[in-house]
């Protein structure tokens, strides 16, 4: 038992180094690319995912995140946010960094088929039988980088609603 459990440890950590050194290193042969499409669903799925559009070969020229509006029974309106990493302490932030990449990735069009339930969930998070939601709307805030010697003054925020859905009574359970 002892030979086995030391063995299977030792297999879940060859397969994560050889996977995470095939999905992040910048080369493109046919072994590695066939590597990445085995593991990644796998990756995806865990969060270990690298994507190297921060660096090269256009940085993010915004600065973005998201929040929900929930919309109770009662006409009151709750904000829902996601964790911002620039304001988190350093542990937290190691912890949810995977929040970063989420919504880093949420807010694009083509990930379109997750929002429905993400508001499921956000509804799900603020539910009080007492007053439940109604409306869920994700919005997406952004504010252009430009460079320090560009502008003097702060760069304005915009926001956009880029989801809204309809909470049913059985999203609530």
């Amino acid at each position: 038992m002892r030979r086995a459990k030391s063995i299977a440890i030792n297999v879940f950590l060859v397969f994560h180094l050889v996977a995470i050194t095939c999905w992040c290193v910048p080369l493109n042969s046919a072994l590695i690319l066939s590597v990445r499409g085995a593991i990644r669903p796998y990756m995806l799925w865990s969060g270990l995912f690298q994507a190297w559009d921060m660096f090269s070969p256009t940085p993010r020229s915004v600065n973005a995140h998201v929040e929900a509006a929930v919309i109770l029974k009662g006409g009151r309106i709750s904000t829902w946010k996601f964790p911002r990493m620039e304001q988190l302490g350093f542990a937290a932030r190691t912890y949810k960094e995977r929040y970063r990449k989420f919504v880093e990735n949420l807010q694009e069009d083509s990930h379109a088929l997750i929002w429905p339930d993400v508001a499921r969930r956000i509804a799900r998070a603020n539910n009080n039988p007492a007053d439940p939601p109604q409306v869920v709307m994700l919005i997406r805030y952004w504010s252009d980088i430009v460079p320090a010697a560009a502008t003097s003054s702060q760069v304005p925020e915009h926001a956009r609603i880029f989801f809204e859905y309809n909470v049913k009574p059985e999203d609530l359970k």
